[in-house]
């Protein structure tokens, strides 16, 4: 496979690297993510995150594998243990679905390698298209709140709700961000606004239990989230903190948007109930821990539930921008993505 490189993917020597995204922003490390070990130790941690950027990472791993040498049945056994590292996030299971096929044929090896490009360069089409989408709804003079990160960190291409965000600036639409730090691992304040910073867009951080006291003071125009799973019923999981923005957004009659690529549908999931969500530990409530170090502010026996995921019912949906355009409630309710496309 020829050298690829993503904003946090590198394919250098038959070998796949990462972008550490737990140093980010202090630090800008490539890691190797050689073997399935590694990359799923990645993805558990962090390192590797992004519903897409999931997918593709796994894909390409894959690829590389059988480019180096591994047979059809190791790379069989492989895809699974995959498959099993994020059970949250469908792009990673709708990429792989595709992976297995190609595995399946006569020439598997030149065929992986085929699929893995070809999902990089559908990554950055559907980026483009919902950017294109997305920016009919952002009215001139925005002041757009963001949760978590859904930038070129997560994606092979612009992003999704930060494309979205991106191709607006561009067209004069921006007056500010209000970026969410997302708990537990501020993937907000340490992520979205490095990536915002790069991109010249103006922001404003703030902690995740501010987004009300903006909205009451009429702050906020709109609410631009991704997607880790969208379900036949329009149900949407994302990072945690999203459904409570949801509910705020519909108090204070603020649009609520979800931007994600077809490869976050899963049309044979019913509803947000039949997610399943991921536990993480409970270090990542009870203190903090990056390259500046490790602190511990919460008392070391502390019982912790900390999900991954939340579930935002698609009610409170304004409308799901999509590489193949905007969806509205309406057509949810008409089973728009109750059917694979």
């Amino acid at each position: 496979m020829h050298n690829l490189k993503t904003t946090s993917l590198h394919v250098r020597d038959n070998q796949l690297w990462i972008l550490d995204q737990q140093a980010l922003p202090q630090q800008q490390n490539w890691l190797p993510a050689h073997t399935v070990e590694q990359l799923v130790e990645h993805i558990h941690a962090l390192r590797v995150r992004g519903a897409p950027l999931i997918g593709l990472s796994a894909s390409l791993l894959l690829a590389l594998l059988a480019e180096n040498g591994l047979a059809r049945a190791g790379l069989a056994q492989a895809l699974e243990v995959l498959r099993a590292s994020r059970p949250t996030a469908v792009n990673l299971m709708n990429n792989l679905d595709r992976m297995k096929l190609a595995l399946a044929q006569d020439e598997f090896v030149a065929a992986l390698g085929k699929e893995a490009l070809r999902l990089i360069e559908e990554d950055k089409l559907l980026c483009e298209n919902i950017a294109r989408a997305g920016c009919e709804l952002v009215k001139p003079g925005s002041r757009l709140l963001t949760h978590c990160n859904t930038g070129g960190l997560a994606t092979a291409g612009v992003g999704t709700a930060i494309g979205v965000i991106h191709r607006a600036f561009g067209q004069g639409k921006i007056e500010n961000i209000w970026v969410d730090e997302t708990r537990p691992l501020l993937q907000g304040g340490r992520l979205t606004a490095w990536e915002l910073g790069e991109l010249g867009i103006p922001y404003q951080l703030i902690c995740d239990s501010m987004a009300a006291s903006l909205m009451a003071k009429k702050q906020v125009d709109a609410v631009w989230v991704g997607a880790d799973r969208i379900a036949a019923n329009g149900d949407v999981a994302n990072k945690i903190g999203t459904y409570s923005l949801a509910v705020l957004a519909n108090y204070h009659g603020i649009p609520f948007y979800v931007a994600a690529p077809q490869t976050t549908l899963d049309s044979n999931c019913p509803n947000g109930e039949a997610i399943p969500i991921e536990q993480r530990s409970p270090l990542e409530v009870t203190g903090v821990a990056g390259s500046f170090g490790a602190v511990q502010w919460a008392p070391a026996n502390a019982a912790v539930y900390n999900p991954a995921f939340d579930v935002t019912p698609a009610e409170l949906i304004s409308a799901w921008v999509l590489d193949t355009g905007i969806v509205t409630p309406e057509r949810v309710r008409d089973g728009v993505f109750s059917a694979r496309k």
